[in-house]
């Protein structure tokens, strides 16, 4: 059993000691002056003394009333004005947005449609979760909760804006997705802003209908913050990547449209046909029933009109055997680079015999 100031004491279980042994023991302890008692004694009162003193009468000694502090902090001026920039920590949220702690009189709300440039459901699909540290603008004050009202949003536009402006700049790529449209083009999302597409700069023929929720290569024709002006163009963007496809090449594409003629298959921007006489060594009579809008398809590149920008495509060269397209398309889509290598030697063959051929008409010719 532990003893109390380093004396040891035996255990109550233990064989009663001699009056010699506990002589020991007690002999052994160590010793406090009475200076140490003293001073232990002083700082226990001291503690009491400011224990009842922060109960009874915290303010005992301070040069100042409460009232003044409060008079003091209502003459300073704490308030951030609107547009002001301000970092702060999100410390709760819920469904309409989330509370934010800025370090001042009060606290501020970020609503949910100011904490991202797209469309959310809950501020958790943007980022922002309690803990999260964030420099929000300023855009209004709520009267009522006593807060100041928070924006991301804001300053998302803005460098939505520049990165569009170091685009155009760069005349580089990006891809848009169409959301709207009209009877002069379609309405596009890039970087998170509204942008738009004349139909006289859109490579494929189609209706707004057609493309909607489709995503297509773009370049910047005009970028104007100021008028919140967004102008794109995928012929501008289609020109300058145009991929020169060689005939006999393997590409992957993704259906747009079919007709009793044949398929229209979207490769990277450009539009190719497959016709209904390439699709399978067997005959289809309803294309329909083979191939539907949206399907991805491995192809071969037939011809590439440069002039049109437009591919002749097939999938009958790609059939491991004969009607595969229409009993077993996934196995000619996943045979589809080995069937293409070996249309390619027997294509090489075919020269080479013809060359051979050539060459022994010439020979017998001078003979």
């Amino acid at each position: 059993m532990a003893g109390f100031l380093g004396l040891k004491f035996p255990s109550l279980f233990a064989k009663p000691a001699s009056l010699s042994s506990l002589a020991g023991v007690v002999a052994a302890a160590v010793p406090i002056s009475n200076a140490q008692t003293r001073e232990r004694l002083r700082m226990k009162q001291i503690f009491q003394e400011a224990r009842e003193r922060c109960r009874n009468d915290p303010l005992d000694g301070v040069r100042f009333t409460l009232d003044e502090f409060h008079d003091a902090l209502d003459q300073c001026d704490f308030g951030f004005p609107v547009g002001s920039k301000i970092k702060g920590t999100v410390f709760m949220t819920d469904d309409n947005g989330a509370h934010v702690d800025i370090f001042g009189k009060s606290s501020a709300y970020l609503p949910l449609h100011e904490a991202c440039l797209y469309k959310v459901k809950h501020v958790a699909e943007a980022g922002i979760h309690p803990g999260s540290q964030e420099e929000f603008i300023v855009v209004g004050e709520n009267a009522e909760d006593d807060c100041l009202v928070l924006s991301l949003r804001s300053i998302q536009w803005d460098l939505a804006w520049e990165r569009c402006r170091q685009l155009q700049l760069e005349d580089a790529p990006i891809k848009g997705k169409v959301i709207g449209g009209n009877k002069g083009g379609v309405v596009v999302i890039v970087e998170g802003l509204h942008g738009f597409i004349p139909f006289s700069q859109i490579t494929m023929k189609a209706s707004a209908e057609e493309l909607m929720n489709k995503e297509l290569l773009l370049k910047f024709m005009e970028v104007d913050q100021e008028q919140s002006k967004l102008v794109l163009s995928n012929c501008k963007a289609i020109a300058s990547s145009q991929v020169q496809y060689g005939i006999g090449s393997v590409v992957t594409g993704i259906i747009q449209n079919v007709k009793p003629y044949g398929a229209f298959v979207d490769i990277g921007g450009i539009s190719g046909l497959l016709h209904v006489s390439q699709i399978s060594h067997d005959h289809i009579s309803d294309i329909s029933k083979v191939l539907q809008p949206g399907d991805t398809l491995k192809v071969m590149v037939l011809n590439h009109d440069h002039v049109r920008n437009r591919l002749s495509l097939s999938t009958k060269k790609l059939e491991p055997t004969p009607g595969d397209m229409i009993r077993n398309p996934k196995l000619v889509f996943e045979k589809a680079d080995e069937m293409a290598q070996l249309f390619m030697r027997r294509i090489a063959q075919a020269e080479a015999m013809a060359h051979e051929d050539m060459l022994r008409y010439q020979i017998e010719e001078v003979l």
